[in-house]
């Protein structure tokens, strides 16, 4: 790349609409990197917020790099038609939530195509609009470009390019794989506008696969990529509970192993309480309801969600096999995000866990490190709360690790001992070697 091209992509405006996960992620990394971006945002206050440098969500890392784009100039604001008037690269990362079907909630992205068009007619501006937001195939090109064409009395590939550019973050490492992603997929139409998103990945990630294709097979990509992670999770929880009927058998040398297969590879086999999130249960349910639109039977897919629930029920088999009787008896939840290290409990098997414990008469206490207040809303009063794991296993019958926070691995008798039995269900095998007094169940464990 040139110098001149260079400072050409350096002294671009960039417009990012949508500052939740994905969106403030991107802004702030490109901020960071002295790029001029503007990042756009409905909810005011958020925008308060995130000008004050702190992030409405936690993630490793996000705060202090967000904090260095703000000093470097990244502009926060809810105006659309500064970003539509200024910006060369205008990037979409507004959610898509899921209905009570399955399919995908278009009103947001709707919504905000709808006011880039109204605000393309009035600007002599041609920039290039991108998708980052997860959409379902033929969505581009069958709702998002005609509401374009026809808000902006403007023709795709004249007046605005029109570009998907589908994003694979993972929670707790966003920063990482923003700097660093594993590929970038650009679906278009394979004209300027997709050569110029080209040369601005080519700077902006160096050495980075760069996968040029149409719409339909880039919005593809990112179902068949979550379709396949979870796939790959309820795979090894399969092989967990056939584990759990072998004597001495462990799962995570089984996993361990087949994973030094290249065919296989060692991500996502790591078995427990089953996938949440806002990612994996939502495109996995996605994706099902979209092919049962053209009447075919994912039966893999069906079979992936089934894994999924059993999981939490053979957690529930083995509190009732171990504490009898549930009502009135105290449990102890340990971690109520979805993973370790972030405050997310969409779709957290925990939080699902717990349901079903109060509907059984169980009296709840529970700890986690990010996730608690979040958890209030859900719960409000209906449990306990607390910040120490010491007072969590105070007099409780039944303790159940259900993330991999390093805090939990640590647990020793001093804790165990406080309990009024020292029933522990770790669904990650954190304390498989530490030789406790307790009595201990682990799932993939025989």
């Amino acid at each position: 790349m040139t110098l001149i091209e260079n400072k050409f992509f350096n002294t671009m405006k960039i417009g990012i609409i949508g500052l939740g996960f994905v969106g403030l992620s991107f802004a702030s990394v490109l901020g960071s990197k002295k790029y001029s971006v503007i990042g756009i945002d409905s909810d005011k206050q958020k925008i308060n917020k995130i000008l004050t440098g702190k992030a409405p969500f936690y993630e490793p890392k996000l705060d202090s790099t967000l904090k260095n784009a703000l000093k470097n100039g990244l502009k926060i604001t809810n105006e659309i038609n500064q970003v539509v008037k200024e910006c060369k690269l205008i990037f979409i990362a507004v959610g898509t939530p899921q209905r009570e079907d399955g399919s995908i909630d278009l009103t947001m992205i709707k919504k905000v195509v709808k006011e880039i068009g109204k605000n393309l007619a009035k600007t002599k501006n041609i920039p290039i609009i991108i998708v980052k937001s997860t959409v379902v195939p033929e969505t581009t090109i069958k709702i998002i470009l005609p509401i374009l064409e026809k808000e902006s009395k403007k023709k795709v590939g004249k007046g605005f390019g029109l570009v998907t550019n589908p994003e694979f973050l993972r929670e707790t490492n966003a920063i990482n794989d923003t700097i660093k992603p594993h590929v970038v997929v650009i679906g278009g139409y394979n004209d300027k506008f997709t050569k110029e998103v080209e040369k601005f990945y080519t700077k902006f990630h160096k050495n980075i696969p760069i996968i040029n294709t149409n719409h339909q097979t880039s919005e593809m990509v990112k179902y068949a990529n979550n379709s396949f992670l979870a796939t790959k999770i309820s795979f090894i929880n399969q092989i967990a509970t056939i584990c759990e009927a072998i004597s001495e058998v462990n799962v995570d040398t089984v996993a361990k192993t087949i994973g030094l297969d290249p065919r296989i590879g060692n991500l996502f086999l790591t078995a427990g309480p089953g996938y949440g999130g806002s990612c994996l249960p939502k495109d996995v349910k996605a994706i099902i309801n979209f092919s049962n639109k053209y009447k075919i039977k994912p039966a893999l897919l069906h079979a992936v969600e089934e894994i999924n629930y059993q999981q939490l029920e053979n957690i529930m088999n083995l509190i009732k096999k171990k504490v009898g009787k549930i009502s009135n008896k105290k449990i102890t939840i340990l971690g109520l995000a979805f993973k370790a290290n972030t405050d997310d409990i969409r779709d957290s098997i925990s939080i699902k866990l717990i349901d079903s414990l109060l509907k059984k008469g169980a009296k709840i206490i529970a700890h986690d490190s990010k996730a608690i207040s979040n958890t209030k809303i859900i719960f409000g009063e209906k449990i306990d709360y607390t910040n120490s794991i010491r007072e969590a296993m105070k007099n409780t019958e039944c303790v159940i690790i259900m993330t991999t926070a390093k805090e939990y691995s640590q647990i020793s008798n001093n804790e165990l001992k406080l309990m009024k039995k020292r029933v522990v269900i770790d669904s990650r095998r954190l304390l498989v070697n530490h030789n406790l007094d307790m009595d201990y169940s682990a799932i993939g464990m025989g």
